[in-house]
């Protein structure tokens, strides 16, 4: 590892780490949003769950670099546009939590729902106060899988030009170079380890009723 060279080129550095984590944050932001009405789609309908659930699986196994190439000329976009990136993120995201979201709706007790309903609640009211609040462990796993993966394939966009944390991957290998191929690996890591931990604080937060694991 060259020291001094890292330090040459902090400025740069946090740069892309700035980019990385908005490519991958974006995405996940929009994908919940988009994902929330059609997993609740597959929750109500048993007859559609299957169709729904099963379109949704088959958008994550489009290869991404292909996407990524695909993409521009469907949006408009230039190749090096970030947006192509964001909106590819977004498919996978909500690739993966559509089935996500309707397994956390799945997984509220239907005597919880039946008591809500008896209160009054109106079926907006059941999903936004008891069912959504219920599901978020649920919830927070497949987000906690989902922004891995963004972490991860969002490096990927370096071979496309589009500036981030992946770019330090294609200047190690041009330049035979291998610190900013070993910083860019540690920092992919440590990102994906701060969002994994934020998702699981949010959790706690979210969730203040559920067990606390006292280590023994």
């Amino acid at each position: 590892m060259n020291l001094e060279w890292l330090g040459r080129q902090s400025d740069r550095i946090a740069e892309l780490v700035g980019w990385h984590i908005l490519l991958s944050l974006v995405p996940l932001v929009v994908g919940v949003i988009v994902a929330l009405p059609i997993g609740w789609l597959a929750h109500r309908s048993r007859r559609i769950n299957p169709y729904v659930v099963g379109t949704a699986g088959l958008l994550y196994t489009i290869p991404s670099l292909a996407l990524f190439v695909l993409l521009p000329p469907v949006l408009g976009t230039k190749i090096l546009d970030p947006m192509n990136i964001v909106v590819a993120l977004t498919i996978y995201t909500v690739a993966l939590l559509v089935r996500v979201i309707a397994d956390a709706l799945d997984s509220v007790p239907q005597e919880t729902v039946l008591a809500a309903t008896a209160m009054g609640y109106r079926p907006y009211q059941t999903l936004l106060k008891v069912q959504l609040p219920v599901g978020v462990p649920v919830i927070c796993a497949g987000l906690r899988v989902a922004v891995v993966s963004n972490v991860s394939l969002v490096s990927l966009a370096a071979l496309l030009g589009i500036p981030q944390i992946g770019s330090l991957f294609t200047q190690g290998f041009q330049l035979r170079f291998y610190t900013p191929i070993i910083a860019g690996i540690a920092l992919c890591l440590l990102l994906a380890l701060v969002l994994d931990l934020l998702i699981v604080l949010a959790n706690r937060l979210l969730t203040p009723w559920t067990p606390k694991v006292v280590a023994s």
